[in-house]
């Protein structure tokens, strides 16, 4: 028996990855590449939804407190990062616009609390496409990378029965690592759109979240402001 036949196959994932047809070794530069991008994706999103939610939380206590909106919408500065100052700030200009124009008569009030709803509803479409930045990428990593990995395992198979046709050796040994080169493709598909997919359904109910939370304050306040208008007449 030729000593080479003989000798045990190596079946180690850089041995298996240079043993690949380059087609194959394609396939698995693409879904690795893929699955580093998914993972700075996760990585991004989980200290970004981190951050918001405890600026959320922090300024959530402040309007709480009792104290005055216009207090709290001055103690967060001239260009507040966090959306939900920028919402108190915006909501308060159009107070303060329609108050310095005179007596606010109750059609007026109507038209204030609608301009304040669109206004509300623009930032809240605008942050919610920031929070959902990525997250398209992540569903296209968790869909497509198992038909890429299995289209590599398919290449590989066809590969490994033309190499057995020309050598004319069926035996065990010599198949064994052609299959295992081929089906190394899915393994690695399956390991980039698993996290991914997993990612993707968490983040997206994240956003849903944040989005609906940004809501909440918007109509709080609507609400706000309908006391105050109240109050004036």
């Amino acid at each position: 028996m030729d000593a080479a036949a003989a000798a045990p196959a190596n079946f180690s994932f850089v041995a298996l990855f240079l043993q690949a047809d380059w087609v194959v070794k394609g396939v698995m530069i693409g879904l690795i590449l893929a699955s580093l991008g998914s993972w700075a994706v996760i990585l991004d999103k989980l200290f970004r939804f981190a951050a918001l939610n405890r600026a959320a939380d922090r300024f959530e206590s402040q309007v709480g407190a009792g104290r005055s909106l216009e207090d709290v919408a001055g103690e967060a500065g001239a260009n507040p990062r966090h959306a939900l100052p920028r919402m108190l700030q915006a909501a308060l200009k159009e107070w303060r616009d329609a108050k310095a124009r005179g007596a606010i008569s109750e059609s007026q009030s109507a038209f204030l609390i609608q301009r304040i709803d669109r206004i509300m509803d623009t930032m809240i479409a605008r942050e919610s496409a920031k929070v959902e930045e990525g997250l398209g990428s992540l569903a296209i990593v968790a869909t497509a990378s198992p038909f890429i990995g299995l289209f590599g395992t398919v290449w590989g198979i066809m590969h490994a029965f033309q190499s057995i046709a020309l050598s004319k050796n069926t035996s065990l040994a010599v198949v064994a690592p052609s299959i295992a080169e081929a089906l190394f493709a899915t393994a690695i598909g399956l390991v980039a759109a698993i996290p991914a997919y997993i990612a993707y359904n968490k983040f997206s109910t994240d956003a849903g979240k944040y989005s609906g939370r940004l809501e909440g304050f918007a109509d709080d306040l609507s609400t706000a402001i309908q006391r105050r208008l109240a109050e004036r007449v």
